[in-house]
């Protein structure tokens, strides 16, 4: 029997979720480090799945199958296509600087409140919310793909609600009245979106007498499964409202600015670079792999959709006063490109797409970091109050620059090449939706731009004249991050070639070729 190694990857940082829990109250310092080297464990056998993954090989590859719930067809069944080996090695990559970044966040206060702050917990929720991000991306069985689906809201509710940003303008009381409430709107968006899916995975099963992928994928192509119209849509519609609420997709995502607002800011990039990701890529696997006529179907209205977050979200950030809601509301907008490339039923849209979720992934983290960095040092989260800053801590004000400058995708920075191939996808079928949604280009600019302007240009503010830069531990976090946004940004081809065979299975599945360009004919 060969080692299970996509089992291994998502059990891993669980074993290290419950060492963690179980180390003694008193030494905080031993469960930080023992956090951290089960995420780099859990990365290390990343980049063996990477490895031996061979992107020209079949479509899903170090399957895992085994029997669960046999009397109603569950099997406990893995594998990884190139998308899900990205973001497996996304999420395993991003895990660690999470863990470093909240290095301080989750130690005692002297108030009140700081029994919701057990350092062990903290850590601990952090790698089972991995682990179940991972296996997600594993799952080849659409019920055990929903069971974590659905669990990984638990641990990310206690993040949100019980360890909450502490620069916060208000009382106590009012601040973890804040907290509760973002939790609580978290957890209600996506339990309802939830519920609504697993009335479509019952529907799914009434109608295929199985969970399995890849056995629906060979009843249709072999024609022994043929879902009624109707019934196919009503199913998908069940499937997409709770990746679009998940990902997050307009009007469901007024729940995103609210967490990240009040999480902590590593918590914050756990949400938006790790968690919010399992719904776009689940939209690739389930929405066009399960039901691809009605993914045709609803392609308009979901174009629609995706314009308006793209223009709305970043409208909202321009407006914004709080440097962490600014963060967010540019997040739906990128969310938009990315399901804009998924639904734009083009190879260069969903290439572009999945290397936007990497991309985004990274650019965001580097962002937030550093923005956390900053809030933590000023106790505040509003831009109006700093001013200067370049000027006693350049070295935090040249990297935030630099994730500012990802964040509006500057050509050379990894962003720029998923989304000039998101809107090249879309051009090619869609010209009036591409060019509508190149708004969003210069509003990021905008919006980028004059954040970098207001915070750490002008004369110093009092408050943050004696601001210290950053330190060797912030650094370590924020230089690698940054690296990897130039080279993904100057030689993106490692990921491409990785996803490229993926999406033309995609693009298989829902029976759709890229436009060819119109050319005269020479006279």
């Amino acid at each position: 029997m060969s080692f299970p190694l996509l089992t291994a990857t998502a059990a891993l940082p669980a074993v290290g979720a419950i060492a963690t829990a179980a180390v003694p109250a008193a030494r905080r310092t031993a469960a930080k480090w023992l956090a951290l080297l089960f995420s780099l464990a859990t990365l290390a056998l990343a980049v063996v799945v990477a490895v031996r993954f061979d992107p020209d090989g079949d479509r899903y590859q170090l399957t895992e199958s085994r029997s669960w719930i046999a009397d109603f067809g569950v099997r406990y069944e893995l594998g990884v296509d190139g998308i899900g080996v990205a973001l497996i090695a996304l999420t395993a990559l991003l895990i660690p600087f999470i863990i470093l970044a909240g290095w301080h966040d989750a130690d005692p206060l002297e108030t009140k409140s700081s029994r919701w702050r057990p350092t062990q917990g903290f850590f601990a929720l952090i790698l089972a919310v991995e682990a179940m991000v991972i296996i997600s991306f594993e799952a080849t069985d659409v019920f055990l793909f929903y069971i974590f689906f659905e669990a990984m809201l638990i641990p990310m509710y206690f993040l949100i609600g019980g360890f909450g940003d502490r620069a916060h303008t208000g009382s106590d009381e009012n601040a973890s009245a804040q907290r509760s409430y973002a939790a609580v709107k978290f957890l209600l968006y996506n339990l309802v979106g939830g519920l609504i899916m697993l009335a479509a995975v019952i529907g799914l099963y009434v109608v295929a007498g199985n969970f399995s992928l890849q056995e629906i994928a060979e009843a249709r192509a072999n024609g022994s499964l043929d879902m009624a119209t109707n019934t196919e849509r009503w199913l998908f519609l069940g499937f997409f409202f709770a990746f679009a609420v998940k990902a997050p997709l307009w009007p469901l995502h007024t729940w995103l600015p609210n967490a990240m607002g009040e999480a902590t800011a590593p918590v914050a990039v756990l949400i938006t670079a790790v968690v919010d990701k399992v719904g776009t890529f689940a939209m690739l696997r389930f929405c066009l792999g399960l039901f691809p006529e009605a993914s045709k179907w609803a392609t308009p209205a979901i174009l629609v959709l995706a314009l308006i977050s793209i223009v709305y979200g970043a409208l909202l950030a321009v407006g914004q006063r709080d440097i962490k809601r600014l963060v967010a509301y540019a997040s739906i907008s990128h969310f938009g490109f990315i399901i804009l490339g998924i639904f734009a039923m083009t190879s260069q849209g969903q290439s572009g797409a999945t290397l936007y979720m990497v991309n985004h992934g990274i650019s965001t983290a580097a962002l937030m970091l550093v923005a956390g960095f900053l809030i933590s040092r000023r106790g505040s989260r509003l831009i109006a109050d700093y001013g200067g800053v370049q000027k006693v801590a350049p070295v935090l004000a040249g990297t935030f620059l630099i994730g500012g400058l990802a964040t509006l995708s500057l050509p050379g920075l990894a962003p720029f090449v998923s989304e000039f191939l998101v809107l090249v996808g879309t051009f090619a079928r869609y010209p009036a939706v591409g060019i509508i949604a190149t708004f969003g280009i210069v509003l990021a600019a905008l919006y980028t731009l004059v954040l970098y302007q207001r915070t750490m240009t002008g004369p110093v503010k009092p408050e943050v004249a004696a601001m210290p830069d950053l330190k060797v531990r912030e650094l370590a976090v924020v230089a690698p991050l940054i690296a990897l946004l130039i080279v993904l940004g100057v030689y993106p081809k490692p990921v491409t070639e990785l996803v490229n065979p993926a999406v033309k299975h995609t693009m298989s599945d829902v029976q759709k070729k890229d436009p060819q360009p119109e050319v005269e004919a020479a006279k």
